[in-house]
This record gives C-alpha cells, sequence and structure tokens, in this order.
C-alpha cells in the first residue's frame, strides 16, 4: 500500500493549483487523474483534435480580469500572456430561417473577455510543471473511497485494469460534486443530503458541445465582421472567432440542440449543419475548412453523468459545507462548482481550490 499526505483528486485546474500549492508547502502530495492527460474540462487542441500547445480550446477559452481578480492574479504569477477576444467588426444576427441574416456594430464591452496565448491549456502545462512528476499518476480512476484510522483508504484503477490501494491523511476531490457522487463509492456512505446536494449541482458545460471550424484565414475579418453572431435558427445559437494568438484562423460555436439530439443526428451531419449555417451567416467560404472540429461533453464520461444530457443551470454559491458527518474531517470538494465566487468558472476553479488548500494547512498547523 502507497501512502502520502494528501492525494488530491482530479487533475484539472483546480486539482493542480491545490497540488502545486501544497507541494510548495512541503505537503507530501499525490495527484490522482483519470484521463491520459492533465486539465480535465481544459482541452487546447490541433486541427486534428489532439492535445497541442498552440491550439483551440474545446473546453473553457475565456477569462474577464476585472471581474475575476483570481484567474488575473494566477496569470500574472505564472508569466502566462493574454489577448483580447476579437470584437473587431460587425456582429451577425440570425432572427428567422426566412430572413437573411442581419447585421450591427455592437457597442463596447466594458468587460473584455480574454484569452491566453497557446491556448487555456497553457495555465495546466505550468503549474504542472512546479509539482515533481513523479507526485502526477495518469490513467488513475479513483473508483472508492474507506474511512481508516490514518485517514482515507482510496482504491485506484489502472488503465491496464490493475487495482491499487493509496493511503492519505486528507483527500481533496478536485472534480464536479454530481461526477464525484455517481463514479465513487463511500465506505461508510456519504449522509443521505450530502449525497443528494452533490448529486443535485449541476457540472457546468457538461451538457454542452463545441464545434469548431479552422480556416486559412479569418476571411470574415476582411468582410468586416468580428465572428460574433447569434443565430435563433441553428444548430449555432452563439458563434465566436476562435483565431489563436499565433493566427491559426478559426470559428467556434456552441449548437442548441440538446445532447440526445445530437447523438440521433451523429457527428458528421451535424458538421454538416453547422458548416452550412457559417456559410449563411459568414459567406461561402466558410464551406471551405481546413479541419472542422467537435467536442461533445455530455458523451465525455470524465465530465458529464447522464443527469447532465439534460441542460442544467448555471451553479449558484451556495453553503460551503460540501462534506458532513464522519467524512467531514478528511474529505474536501474542490472543484469549481463547490466555489463561493464564480462557480463553474476558471475563476472558481482557482478560488475552491485556494480554500482547500488553506482548510489542509489550518489542520496541520493545529496537528
Amino acid at each position: 500500500m502507497k501512502a502520502c499526505t494528501v492525494a488530491v483528486v482530479g487533475g484539472g485546474l483546480a486539482g493542480l493549483y491545490a497540488a502545486r500549492a501544497l507541494y510548495a508547502s512541503g505537503i507530501d502530495v499525490i495527484v490522482l487523474e483519470a484521463r491520459d492527460r492533465l486539465g480535465g474540462r481544459i482541452l487546447t487542441a490541433d486541427e486534428a483534435g489532439m492535445a497541442a500547445e498552440d491550439g483551440f480550446d474545446l473546453g473553457p477559452s475565456w477569462y474577464w480580469p476585472q471581474m475575476q481578480p483570481p484567474m488575473e492574479t494566477l496569470i500574472g504569477e505564472l508569466g502566462l500572456h493574454s489577448f483580447a477576444q476579437n470584437s473587431e467588426g460587425a456582429v451577425v444576427f440570425e432572427r428567422m430561417s426566412r430572413e437573411t441574416p442581419q447585421r450591427y456594430l455592437p457597442a463596447m464591452q466594458e468587460q473584455q473577455s480574454m484569452r491566453l496565448s497557446g491556448g487555456t491549456a497553457s495555465v495546466v502545462r505550468a503549474l504542472a510543471r512546479e509539482i515533481p512528476v513523479d507526485r502526477i499518476h495518469l490513467d488513475a480512476t479513483v473508483t472508492a473511497m474507506a474511512l481508516s484510522d490514518a485517514g482515507i483508504e482510496l482504491t485506484v484503477k489502472r488503465s491496464q485494469g490493475s487495482i491499487g490501494i493509496l493511503q492519505a491523511e486528507q483527500v481533496v476531490a478536485a472534480l464536479p460534486p454530481r461526477l464525484l457522487e455517481a463514479t465513487v463509492s463511500f465506505s461508510p456512505e456519504q449522509d443521505s443530503a450530502t449525497a443528494a446536494r452533490w448529486r443535485d449541482t449541476a457540472t457546468w458545460m457538461a451538457p454542452h458541445a463545441k464545434f469548431f471550424a479552422i480556416y486559412d484565414e479569418p476571411f470574415w475579418r476582411t468582410a468586416g465582421l468580428s465572428g460574433t453572431a447569434q443565430s435563433m435558427v441553428g444548430p449555432l445559437v452563439e458563434i465566436h472567432d476562435a483565431t489563436t494568438a499565433s493566427g491559426k484562423a478559426a470559428l467556434f460555436g456552441f449548437p442548441g440542440v440538446g445532447a440526445d439530439q445530437r447523438a440521433a443526428l451523429g457527428e458528421e451531419m451535424l458538421k454538416q449543419a453547422c458548416l452550412a449555417q457559417l456559410s449563411r451567416l459568414f459567406g461561402s467560404g466558410a464551406l471551405a475548412p481546413r479541419a472542422v472540429l467537435l467536442k461533445d461533453w455530455a458523451a465525455d464520461p470524465l465530465t458529464a453523468t447522464a443527469a447532465d444530457r439534460v441542460g442544467g443551470g448555471h451553479p449558484l454559491p451556495g453553503s460551503s459545507q460540501w462534506v458532513s458527518g464522519l467524512w467531514k474531517d478528511r474529505l474536501i470538494l474542490a472543484g469549481s462548482e463547490t466555489s463561493p465566487f464564480e462557480p463553474g468558472y476558471l475563476a472558481g476553479a482557482v478560488v475552491a481550490a485556494g480554500r482547500a488548500v488553506a482548510d489542509i494547512l489550518s489542520k496541520m498547523d493545529s496537528r
């Protein structure tokens, strides 16, 4: 049986932020990530859909410095570079299928959406560099947790099928509460109210998908368009310029059809319908992409549960009491959805992880 002081379950932004801070404080920490990559819902990919150091954000891509100072502070600490979401040019609005899409010039926004050079995964890479490689375990799925005299015993399943046990004094569960409740068994069981709260907390963006069309050049800008569009026709309901800081041109949009309808349509049919819509909105040049990508997060079992196939609202800040009873002193939830500030967003992950670290260090001091 292996042992550590703190086990962090989940290698996304929250998990890596917590592990980095704990390691810097001299705590023996191990990160367990079920995927074969770090990042969780953060995924920056190339035009083939493979994780890349300079690509397109199939997960979250924006942050707002004035509204989300914790994220701005972290980006500064890591020495990362940001750039503004393109907003120069007209916005296109598609009201009805039998009407020509309309163009208008929007008022300047006070809160500018910002993106990261190299994609949002640049945060993941920067955090991971400050954690020893042997402290991060990929393809390590936690399937069970059991309280013991010394803390918590975690059952860890590897991709090859092998099973191992990790003993930790404290566990930071840095994943969505709903996913935790659905995929990990507890001994003793969580009390019914706690389990219900986890189950009822929607995982932000889990019901949704993102479609990308990648081009040789951002032809819409030449036509005086920003790349931003809204549609009441679909299949995409919201579209934006996804061109990277290095100049790789792309448009992306959120399909407005639900997860079950996307599955019924099939990936290829949905992609063709999205391209046809981009042609209506931005011109015939949209029909000749270099590549197209579709990331359906509802079909990702390491993000979404069956309950996430029905769209839910944005998680709202609530009570900080995410764990109760016998588990209260050993288990801490740190997924973004548990944050009292901007839950679900990147900034929420930073805040939730910071609170978990402060809690653990306080407990260590008291002991």
